[in-house]
């Protein structure tokens, strides 16, 4: 039976984990932290393909917003998926992003104000521009929620989850990936490697004589305290992007408040608490009623982004049995990236889907004496 260690638990690793062991694998899955530590616990988690993508990323979103209709539909219960449509606005784009979506047979419907109390309740059409952008397919996902969800099947299935790993490394012996060494010295022996750190990505590999093409940023998601609001669809808007969230919360971000982020002494990052109201405060002021939003937590840390901005999937080049999963869009791609990955491991044959995504094109080879980890002999 094949083994397999996956470093890291955020949503790429723990859906690549519970697929494999679907599949008849052993899997050790190794975290720094905890299960959605990282940037799956702070990701806005917006379901969607309606950006300027090329059409092989267009098409593998696609497919990602698929599987989650399909895991909605096995478990219609759940309040942490949800396909209610998105709305859209910018002046300066609007009328080209519409455009786009409609050559692509993307589901898109340019709204008046006025009309849009119809499609998408709980916003004060006085709020909005003269027109806006209504996807109705796209939806949202809580990343955490649906974390925990996997975990159970992964428990169930006999995977073995090692949670506080510290800074843990890929393990080389004889020119082949054969497992990860934690960061107290605790091997985890394994036929095959997939690092779906996130952000991380890049140090892991950098450790084994890589270099990978990175331009993972900042971001803070806020979530609030209960509130009854009344929305459903996802708003993109010039001031803040914003989702429910399961308990009559919601979940938001933006960008214009990354410049007041810092570094705080224990490796972590601290914002003004200001700025948190300052960003509910501008979902308030769409929403039907105004009502009185408070920020109960934000969570701050890079956000993964490769060097193109295009997903990183596949097998390590020069690196046998070590595979990588490196993208920005986690979310959308959570389920299928996990799915196609698997197949891959245990296989052996790479998937065509995933052929514009191989890491070679962002990977660059480094000094080869870059220490390694080496596996322990054997008593």
């Amino acid at each position: 039976m094949t083994s397999v260690a996956v470093l890291g638990a955020g949503i790429l690793g723990i859906s690549a984990a519970v697929e494999l062991l679907r599949c008849g694998a052993r899997v050790t899955l190794v975290t720094e932290g905890h299960p959605a530590s990282g940037a799956s616990g702070r990701s806005l988690s917006w379901l969607n393909s309606g950006g300027e993508y090329p059409e092989p990323y267009h098409q593998l979103r696609l497919a990602g917003m698929d599987r989650y209709r399909t895991l909605l539909t096995r478990n219609p219960g759940i309040d942490w998926i949800r396909f209610d449509g998105g709305l859209h606005w910018d002046s300066d784009t609007l009328a080209e992003r519409y455009e786009s979506q409609r050559n692509k047979a993307y589901d898109a419907r340019l709204l008046p104000a006025a009309d849009v109390p119809v499609l998408v309740p709980g916003l004060d059409p006085a709020a909005l521009p003269p027109a806006v952008l209504f996807n109705a397919g796209e939806g949202w996902v809580s990343l955490p929620h649906l974390i925990r969800h996997l975990l159970h099947e992964f428990a169930l299935r006999g995977g073995a989850l090692v949670t506080g790993a510290g800074t843990a490394a890929v393990v080389v012996e004889g020119g082949t990936a054969v497992g990860l060494r934690s960061e107290a010295g605790e091997f985890y022996p394994a036929d095959a490697v997939l690092v779906a750190a996130g952000a991380g990505t890049s140090a892991v590999l950098h450790r084994l004589g890589y270099q990978l093409g990175d331009r993972s940023d900042l971001a803070m998601l806020v979530v609030t305290e209960p509130k009854a609001h009344g929305l459903r669809a996802v708003l993109n808007t010039p001031r803040v992007s914003v989702r429910p969230h399961p308990g009559s919360r919601l979940a938001m971000d933006h960008t214009w408040y990354l410049d007041q982020i810092s570094p705080a002494g224990d490796g972590g990052w601290t914002v003004d608490p200001q700025v948190a109201q300052d960003l509910v405060d501008e979902a308030s002021s769409l929403l039907a009623g105004h009502p009185r939003l408070v920020p109960q937590s934000w969570r701050i840390g890079l956000k993964p982004v490769p060097g193109d901005g295009l997903p990183v999937l596949g097998g390590v080049p020069g690196l046998p049995g070590c595979f990588v999963a490196f993208t920005h869009s986690g979310a959308t791609l959570g389920i299928i990236a996990g799915e196609l990955m698997a197949a891959e491991l245990l296989t052996g044959r790479p998937h065509p889907v995933l052929a514009p995504f191989r890491p070679d094109r962002l990977l660059a080879a480094q000094d080869p004496a870059l220490s390694v980890f080496r596996a322990a002999p054997a008593p």
